[in-house]
């Protein structure tokens, strides 16, 4: 039996993330995958030999001294992937088609309240004391800064009140609130169900800069992998714990795999859903009430996806530069709700990717769903689908085109589909519980499942953690490191690479 330091479970952005800094200060990793590589949904897939973004697409905090960037400097992997920033001036773009007007938002607090000004100038106060109060929710959250993440976090009045509550106290303008409110959909919580400290912590990235990265986040994949060589961190994929065993003082002995081996660690951090965490702990050390609230999560939105290629002739001038949200009215709640009826929200996001000696302009367009929208297909799995889900999700894909093509009619006949993905597409490939987008859903009042689990050497991590997204996911497992390792030698690691 080979003893480790630490075992991390789940090979995603978080996971990725706390083995590299566990072995940047000399701890023995092994890093479990159940799927037959690492990266989950921050690695790409090929189709055809293009390639597309499976659940990372663009991301805030890459500009100097932004969260991000400091992360991956800590990780000593900055210089291992080059970001791409969209246009400043209109980053992200919101046609409203109740409205028939698209709204142009750029990046930079200032630019923002300047640009929402213009669009409503009768509501500039509103404007100066939502952005105002976002800023103020991340100034005093110790883990949107890495050099504050040993103080103590303290819930605030703006952890109390959802970000409806908030914005129908700011300003009655419907379409100034929905924009206030359309980021939303980058963490597919309603935001009568959010928190308003929350939807800042999530948002202030994005405030203050728009990128992807180039060659998606398989940039992100090999980047870890190249300074995992670097420490003794081992990968075994196609792996995970089936059981916990020798149970001694709360503390597990071994971890019982599915190939039937076992391992010892001194500490084990999960970085799955939380649902498939409860599965692994035994019953006898889990309180009803432990178990009941870990139940209880609910899902956050999901996407139906279509990946699609522009034939080479079609030209667009900045190409890529924008992301697109389409949203047919301002109630971004409904958008939200799985039992909604109408159009969805749809989502377009372009790039230009270059592979040997071919250029490809990509399109992914993303339509919120939901689990609820393909129950009746749940227990199929992956190619053995019936014949009713695959009419759905030609009904779905059909539609998607003809959105696409009313906004840019110069797309008829040169996109060409090149693949689609349902909810239980993403459930499948990424052994995800319910094929969500972004974990649980991070409800008001809701304490996720983070840190010290049950058994005193088991640890949660990962996006439903503390926030969803690239970001939080990592920040997660920076968290986590707090309570492992020793604090002058974490404080020292954490501050080496740090600029200011």
């Amino acid at each position: 039996m080979k003893k480790y330091d630490d075992i991390v479970v789940g090979s995603g952005i978080s996971g990725m993330t706390m083995a590299l800094i566990l072995g940047m200060n000399g701890r023995k990793v092994l890093l479990l995958e159940k799927n037959p590589s690492i990266g989950g949904s921050v690695a790409r897939f090929y189709k055809n030999g293009i390639p597309f973004d499976t659940g990372f697409h663009f991301t805030g905090g890459l500009q100097k001294d932004g969260l991000l960037y400091d992360i991956l400097s800590v990780l000593e992997i900055r210089d291992l992937v080059r970001p791409i920033f969209l246009s400043q001036d209109r980053a992200n773009c919101f046609f409203i088609e109740s409205e028939g007007r698209q709204y142009e938002v750029p990046y930079g607090i200032d630019n923002i309240k300047n640009k929402f000004k213009e669009y409503f100038p009768g509501e500039a106060s509103a404007i100066d004391r939502y952005f105002g109060m976002v800023q103020k929710v991340c100034d005093i959250t110790p883990s949107m800064d890495l050099r504050t993440i040993f103080s103590k976090h303290i819930l605030i009045d703006e952890d109390f009140v959802t970000l409806e509550e908030v914005l129908n106290k700011l300003t009655q303008n419907r379409v100034l609130k929905a924009l206030l409110s359309a980021l939303a959909m980058c963490y597919g919580v309603k935001p009568d169900e959010i928190s308003f400290a929350n939807h800042s912590r999530m948002c202030l990235g994005l405030y203050h800069s728009v990128a992807r990265i180039e060659n998606g986040g398989n940039a992100l994949v090999q980047a870890f992998k190249e300074k995992f060589k670097d420490h003794d961190i081992e990968i075994r994929c196609n792996t995970y714990i089936t059981e916990l065993a020798d149970i001694n003082n709360k503390k597990v002995g071994r971890f019982i795999l599915n190939t039937g081996g076992e391992v010892s660690g001194d500490n084990c951090i999960f970085t799955i859903h939380p649902r498939e965490v409860l599965k692994i702990l035994p019953g006898e050390y889990i309180s009803r009430a432990f178990a009941d609230r870990v139940s209880d999560f609910e899902s956050s939105a999901g996407f139906f996806s279509v990946f699609g290629v522009l034939e080479p002739d079609c030209e667009e001038p900045d190409f890529g530069s924008s992301i697109l949200s389409i949203f047919p009215h301002c109630d971004i709640n409904g958008l939200l709700d799985p039992a909604y009826k109408g159009e969805p929200a749809l989502v377009l996001i372009k790039s230009v990717e270059h592979i040997r000696d071919k250029t490809y302009k990509t399109i992914d367009a993303f339509e919120i769903s939901f689990p609820e929208h393909v129950k009746e297909w749940e227990d199929s799995k992956t190619g053995k689908r019936p014949q009713a889900y695959k009419e759905y999700k030609k009904s779905r894909v059909d539609n998607i085109i003809s959105r696409i093509i009313k906004v840019f009619p110069q797309y008829k006949g040169k996109l060409k589909i090149i693949d689609s993905a349902s909810v239980l597409t993403f459930r499948d490939y990424l052994n995800s519980p319910d094929g969500s987008a972004y974990g649980v859903k991070q409800k008001i009042n809701q304490f996720n499942l983070v840190g010290r689990l049950p058994l005193r050497n088991l640890y949660a991590a990962g996006q439903s953690s503390l926030l969803p997204g690239i970001i939080g996911a990592m920040m997660s497992s920076f968290l986590v490191g707090r309570s492992i390792l020793d604090e002058d030698r974490y404080k020292e690691f954490l501050s080496r690479n740090l600029t200011r």
